[in-house]
């Protein structure tokens, strides 16, 4: 695989490589969107059977069957049991995106993704067995808060361990599963649709079992991200994991950079509060406009509805799951357009291009309907090249959503989140999606009905807003690594009023942190500022006692005594006038405590922390200074 360095604009340049183990890795985790994107094919597959309208939706049936020409197309589908067998699952996966985000901070990113898994398998094994409509929303149900845990950790496990060069590309995994699993259930439903029997909606709904499966074993054998490991108080278990991916052992700048953020989220008790904090302001606009502007594309009425939709425009039973399954083979197809050109041409770029795509198309697609439907619906026999024509307008809609807006809003929100406060912000971002994913959902049959044609006016109205609201008001965030992000919102003309100097950073940004790790003989550092710069200090400790004593601390404990001591470090440091005070001290003194300098580093034994900068030592030990 490529490997090499790319400075970012913000400054950083990580070392690494995009290894075989993490392109894998992020790969089998993107089969979280597999699941997803298998539900939102095959709903609106089924919902265009006779069959299974005939058992669970009968008076749909009986209006569709008695439709000869009289009936108006428009409404001809508008049912409130049917639109509550699609709608429902989305309204689970809101619920199930809160709680998915506790369980995604506290046991891990791949303990979410599992239990969404099972959940999913669960759901999709009750809908295979259906009986009577109750049974087939239990099922939705479970279903939906599958794709709630699923879909809250998926894009925050891949933009963790994606190096931040190709953070890009491997979130956008899991925007292609999705399309991937939208054309394999399209074409499932065209050939369940041919059986004799009638049972074939069983397979449909029944196969959804098969990328759950897929997914469950692949997330048994995921590691957890570094981040999640620091965390969760793991720090040497986190370091090892971060040389595994990255393929190098000099790690140690990503590293303290991954420390310094897990130590702001230590002091973040309350991250669902915190986010409404004046700093956050940008992050939670857009982890909320975004995915609201993402469902108001209305991408999702194509992908949920497309047979019925075909059907609607005049298509038989066949052609319209033929062409659900072209849109969806489109859809997938233009997906890894984004893949290859995110990480080159940017996020706005895509974006906007997308925007002005999808909104020529609507209007196009609205001229053609109103021309041919008008207001009552009945548009008598239509001719094969004008559906043809309707066909490749949403075809061109569907690329322009699949290469942009599809993949970014999944992958902007998890990106742009700090540690503190992503886990609760991308729950956010799916409880928006969901919301919305839900209304549209269970309104747009009865919008076709009550406002025809005038209803892709109405979402085309949106993709226009929505282009003007990322040219406005979102920075481009290709190439900077995800933990200085931070400093896009500081540039950005309107956000800068909002973001606030982070303390915390403030202070490591004058902090060298060490981590030694016993029998691995070597210091982990990064030089967070100008402390010590042509200063000669040296700092000493004894290590005697140190292994009789245990390790170093984790977890909360540890990020606290740091942020702590470095406070008590500059108080002393203002007290004494100016730094170069500490002066330097020689030869080999023993003892306990604290001792304070601001130059070099000693031979290391044993396990602890030290901290540069003027610097305190906070560990116990034996040092040979020089």
């Amino acid at each position: 695989m490529a490997g090499g360095v790319v400075i970012a604009k913000g400054g950083k340049a990580y070392p690494g490589k995009l290894t075989c183990r993490v392109f894998c890795t992020c790969f089998v985790a993107a089969m979280g969107g597999l699941i997803f994107g298998y539900d939102i094919g095959i709903s609106g597959g089924v919902t265009s059977m006779p069959s299974f309208l005939m058992k669970f939706f009968p008076s749909v049936y009986r209006r569709e069957e008695l439709n000869v020409g009289g009936t108006n197309q428009y409404c001809k589908f508008d049912d409130a049991r049917l639109t509550l067998f699609t709608s429902s699952l989305y309204l689970a996966a809101l619920v199930a995106s809160v709680f998915a985000s506790t369980v995604t901070r506290m046991l891990g990113r791949k303990c979410s993704m599992l239990l969404g898994g099972i959940l999913f398998l669960a759901g999709a094994i009750v809908n295979g067995f259906a009986q009577n409509v109750n049974m087939l929303i239990i099922g939705r149900v479970l279903l939906g808060c599958g794709i709630g845990f699923s879909n809250q950790s998926v894009p925050v496990y891949l933009s963790e361990m994606a190096p931040y060069r190709y953070r890009g590309m491997l979130n956008m995994f899991f925007q292609q599963t999705i399309t991937i699993g939208i054309l394999a259930a399209n074409v499932i439903n065209y050939f369940t649709a041919q059986i004799k029997s009638g049972e074939g909606w069983r397979i449909s709904l029944g196969c959804a079992a098969v990328p759950a499966l897929l997914f469950i074993a692949g997330a048994l054998y995921l590691p957890d991200t570094p981040n999640s490991l620091i965390e969760r108080g793991k720090q040497e278990e986190a370091l090892k994991r971060l040389r595994n991916i990255r393929g190098i052992e000099d790690v140690e700048e990503e590293f303290n950079d991954l420390v310094a953020a897990s130590i702001a989220s230590k002091k973040i008790k309350h991250p669902w509060a915190n986010l409404l904090k004046r700093k956050y302001r940008p992050h939670l606009t857009m982890v909320i406009l975004i995915p609201f502007f993402q469902q108001l594309t209305g991408m999702n009425v194509f992908m949920f509805y497309a047979p019925v939709l075909f059907k609607t425009i005049g298509f038989g039973n066949n052609a319209s799951l033929a062409s659900a399954v072209i849109s969806g083979g489109v859809n997938c197809a233009a997906t890894l357009v984004s893949i290859f050109s995110v990480d080159r041409i940017g996020r706005r770029v895509l974006f906007l291009e997308g925007g002005a795509q999808m909104f020529v198309c609507q209007i196009i697609i609205t001229i053609c309907i109103a021309l041919k439907f008008g207001v009552n619906g009945n548009p008598g026999e239509l001719p094969h090249w004008y559906a043809m024509f309707v066909v490749i307008a949403i075809c061109v809609y569907v690329a322009g959503f699949a290469w942009s807006w599809g993949p970014l809003g999944w992958l902007v929100p998890s990106e742009i989140l700090p540690l503190e406060v992503r886990s609760a912000g991308q729950s956010i971002n799916v409880a928006v999606n969901m919301i919305f994913t839900f209304f549209i959902a269970e309104l747009f049959l009865k919008m076709l009905c009550a406002m025809k044609y005038g209803m892709f006016i109405f979402f085309s109205a949106f993709v226009f807003a929505m282009s003007i609201f990322i040219y406005k008001f979102f920075p481009e965030t290709k190439g900077i690594p995800i933990e200085e992000m931070s400093g896009i919102w500081k540039k950005h003309p309107y956000w800068k009023n909002y973001v606030e100097e982070d303390k915390v950073e403030e202070e490591h940004d004058h902090t060298k942190v060490y981590i030694y790790i016993e029998g691995d003989r070597e210091n982990i550092s990064r030089d967070r500022g100008g402390a010590g710069d042509g200063g000669g200090a040296e700092k000493e400790a004894d290590t005697d006692d140190e292994e009789g004593r245990g390790g170093r601390k984790g977890g909360e404990d540890m990020a606290m005594a740091m942020v702590k001591r470095e406070g008590q470090r500059r108080r002393r440091e203002k007290r004494r006038g100016c730094r170069e005070e500490g002066g330097k001290r020689g030869g080999d003194d023993e003892g306990e405590g604290e001792r304070e300098g601001s130059g070099g580093i000693g031979n290391l034994k044993g396990r602890g922390r030290w901290e540069e900068g003027g610097g305190v030592e906070a560990a116990r030990g034996e040092a040979g200074g020089r």
